[in-house]
């Protein structure tokens, strides 16, 4: 609420919205929206200007690919410093939560806090029809709300189409909101996108799972949209999942870790489960010799370690490289495959 007293007494301007648009985002310039546009930046340092902060926070997101066009994501800004703080003023609220995963950025020696503003409300998204089908059993609105439960999905391949990303995401829960970023003009993926889950409780299971994973020649971020993370400035993320922590980008191992492949049902069939070993082994000697072959089967009362996991013993890293470069991504029996590297120890000690 200091910000609007600030601009009622005339030491901010009305509107800081600059004479020509810039680039083909469409800038939401209404008041009603302009409050979940705007970014409140703390403990920031001294002896720089406002311009100084808008070249600063442009580069970084045009660095980190979040820039949603050409142009400049940031509009404007403005110090108050006798408080030590600013406001950064975005041209679109995906922008602005995006640009929130800049919370801890060093500048000019200062380590930045980067916050929603204290007037902040969510702008519910497209409204009518739409809106009220949210949640429904089966649908998946296509507008995800800006929440505390919206999910940041960065780093996808840009040749996963919507079903693609969709069914990687639903092998933690079903969703209840996704959008996959497309170009306007060409109408190709961005390489990011945002989700909600219908079940907030599988969030951080997703979120755990999947960020850090390779996909193809690329690792994905997938983080609250809401909250600050180093991964996407340029600090490795590390695997995240269950067995696999740990495990820099680059560290291939002799063993590789096929996600989202097998289905626990197709696993009870003693005729369909040695199908798939068989499968498996087939494609996989295409890039090398399979020493051994691990796919973990569900025992009626016994939670089993690794379920829905395929571990591939190569007896070359090279030859698991390989492999992990081709399969990620593919689509088998519609699922689009996740791969990562295991840790050979673990593997031989059968700690899934």
């Amino acid at each position: 609420m200091q910000y609007k007293s600030m601009q009622a007494a005339g030491q901010i301007p009305a509107t800081m919205m600059p004479d020509t648009p810039q680039a083909a985002v469409p800038v939401v310039g209404s008041s009603i929206t302009r409050q979940a546009r705007r970014i409140y930046v703390g403990n920031i340092p001294f002896g720089f200007s406002e311009q100084e902060m808008i070249d600063f926070f442009n580069q970084q997101m045009h660095l980190s690919g979040l820039a949603q066009a050409e142009g400049n994501p940031i509009l404007a800004c403005h110090i108050n410093r006798d408080k030590n703080f600013a406001f950064l003023e975005c041209r679109s609220i995906d922008e602005t939560t995006q640009a929130m995963a800049f919370d801890g950025l060093n500048f000019k020696g200062q380590s930045l806090k980067l916050r929603r503003p204290h007037d902040y409300q969510s702008i519910p998204g497209g409204g009518g029809m739409e809106s009220a089908m949210i949640g429904l059993p089966g649908v998946i609105s296509t507008v995800v709300p800006d929440s505390l439960q919206k999910v940041f999905v960065g780093g996808l391949p840009n040749y996963l189409n919507e079903d693609q990303v969709k069914e990687l995401l639903t092998s933690f829960g079903q969703l209840r909101a996704f959008n996959l970023v497309k170009d306007v003009t060409s109408g190709l993926s961005k390489g990011y996108a945002f989700a909600e889950y219908l079940d907030h409780l599988v969030t951080d299971q997703a979120i755990a799972g999947l960020n850090g994973m390779q996909l193809g020649d690329k690792k994905l971020i997938v983080q609250r949209a809401s909250v600050g993370s180093k991964a996407l400035l340029g600090v490795p993320a590390t695997i995240q999942v269950p067995g696999m922590a740990n495990l820099g980008p680059g560290q291939a191992t002799e063993v590789l870790c096929l996600l989202n492949l097998v289905d626990e049902e197709e696993l009870k069939d003693e005729e369909e489960y040695e199908d798939i070993l068989e499968d498996i082994r087939e494609e996989c000697s295409k890039f090398g010799e399979v020493k051994s072959l691990e796919i973990p089967r569900p025992v009626p009362g016994v939670e089993v370690p690794g379920l829905g996991k395929v571990f591939i013993e190569f007896t070359s890293s090279s030859d698991c490289q390989a492999a992990q470069l081709s399969l990620t991504g593919r689509k088998f029996s519609n699922r689009v495959v996740v791969t990562s590297y295991f840790n050979p120890d673990k593997y031989h000690r059968r700690e899934f």
